[in-house]
């Protein structure tokens, strides 16, 4: 805890806002290197519109027991990954970047895999494995960013919550479904 009261140059922070302003929200004070951001991104980007793709075939092709409710499972779960792709996409372009929504070499950009699974236990796995997958992934982006781009951190936690509860998802339709591989 700081003891001393908050004082900012007010001065100089507006000399700086008309500095660069074509930089947009880049100020003086963005501490991280911004194409490294904008990589980190895109390879989110990248992982988001995958998993987003496995979960929408896995909607429609579960079959089987249990199917419906498995399947309304893997509906919600790509209708928020389609929006953190969307959140991703927005802060690229707020630091200066440009999303790359390009279907070439979306696999190669992404940390996760598209591994389409047979079966509904198949299915739950890799949407499993995916997940944890993107969780680690997102971890270390977080903890690269640090304190040098809190929003882009800030964003990346919210994204990382919703990812774990994803898991912990998949984890309970194996574990209710008797689906836990030996």
């Amino acid at each position: 805890m700081r003891s001393e009261p908050f004082h900012a140059d007010i001065v100089s922070i507006r000399k700086q806002a008309r500095e660069n302003i074509a930089r947009g929200a880049i100020t003086a004070g963005y501490e991280a290197d911004q194409q490294t951001v904008i990589t980190m991104l895109n390879a989110a980007l990248a992982t988001e519109l995958v998993c987003y793709l496995r979960y929408k075939r896995h909607f429609f092709m579960a079959t089987g027991k249990d199917a419906q409710r498995v399947a309304d499972e893997f509906s919600e779960h790509a209708t928020q990954e389609l929006q953190h792709a969307d959140t991703l996409a927005a802060r690229i372009v707020q630091i200066g970047g440009a999303p790359d929504f390009s279907p070439e070499g979306l696999i190669e950009r992404s940390h996760a895999e598209y591994i389409s699974g047979n079966t509904l236990q198949e299915m739950i796995q890799e949407n499993l494995v995916a997940e944890r997958i993107a969780i680690d992934s997102y971890r270390k982006m977080i903890q690269y960013l640090g304190d040098q781009d809190p929003t882009t951190r800030r964003i990346l936690e919210e994204i990382l919550a919703v990812e774990e509860e994803h898991a912990d998802d998949m984890a309970g339709l194996l574990e209710s479904n008797s689906f836990i591989p030996g």
